[in-house]
């Protein structure tokens, strides 16, 4: 909570101090309450609890999102906030420990071929669902935005004050836990069973974003999440190996 309030406060209010034209606030999904409309649109933003496990990172964003939304409304800076769903991709965190759910199963069932076991684990019921975007999608995506944004959207929101300055920015390719290890088994050529731990936890049951307003600008993702699971597992191969 500390670090992320920090290093955005800094970098937002001195882009403000020196006069920088445009500015482009990263959030994450997690923003939004845990039990909120499915696919999530931009307005259900604090209409209901967040989820408890990502709520110190999530209320950090929220704040940055509403720094950048009152300097658009007291300055009239052309700022905005993209909140980015699930990423992966080349450079990802393969860490065994402190990964994301993506690379975590990547790294998992590339050992479990490695030592040819006959089981591997995974985490929960299996059957949340999350919706994945190959990162240089959302990288495409963030400067598409920075380029096309206009000035109605700007203006549009200054007529609704409690409108926030805050597009989506998600894939729509959407697959439970369970769907998704046993892709990524397949991808990788590990060929053992998968069995679900459910003594650990499920998270947010469903965390689809609402990408209207992304894909009514002109902007779709171009990478297909098989595709993007193949690139990944060959970044982890040559660079990410231990």
């Amino acid at each position: 909570l500390y670090q992320n309030l920090m290093i955005q406060n800094n970098l937002i209010w001195s882009a403000h101090e020196a006069d920088v034209e445009t500015l482009v606030f990263l959030g994450s999904s997690c923003i939004y309450p845990k039990l909120c409309p499915q696919p999530m649109p931009e307005s259900c933003l604090l209409t209901g609890p967040l989820e408890f496990t990502n709520r110190p990172y999530a209320l950090a964003k929220i704040a940055g999102l509403e720094l950048v939304n009152t300097l658009v409304q007291q300055y009239g800076r052309r700022y905005f906030s993209a909140m980015p769903t699930n990423l992966y991709g080349p450079g990802d965190n393969f860490h065994p420990e402190n990964s994301h759910v993506l690379p975590g199963l990547i790294r998992k069932f590339h050992e479990a071929k490695v030592k040819s076991s006959k089981e591997a684990v995974i985490w929960g019921t299996g059957t949340p669902k999350r919706e994945l975007m190959y990162s240089q999608d959302c990288a495409d995506a963030i400067v598409y935005l920075a380029s096309n944004l206009g000035e109605d959207f700007f203006e549009d929101g200054l007529q609704s004050p409690e409108q926030y300055f805050h597009i989506n920015v998600g894939s729509g390719q959407e697959v439970s836990i369970r769907e998704l290890a046993e892709l990524v088994a397949d991808v990788v050529g590990y060929e053992g069973d998968i069995s679900c731990d459910t003594s650990k936890p499920d998270g947010t049951p469903r965390k689809l974003l609402d990408c209207t307003k992304l894909f009514e600008l002109g902007w779709k993702p171009k990478v297909q999440l098989r595709d993007g699971i193949k690139l990944a597992y060959q970044d982890f191969l040559e660079n990410h190996l231990a």
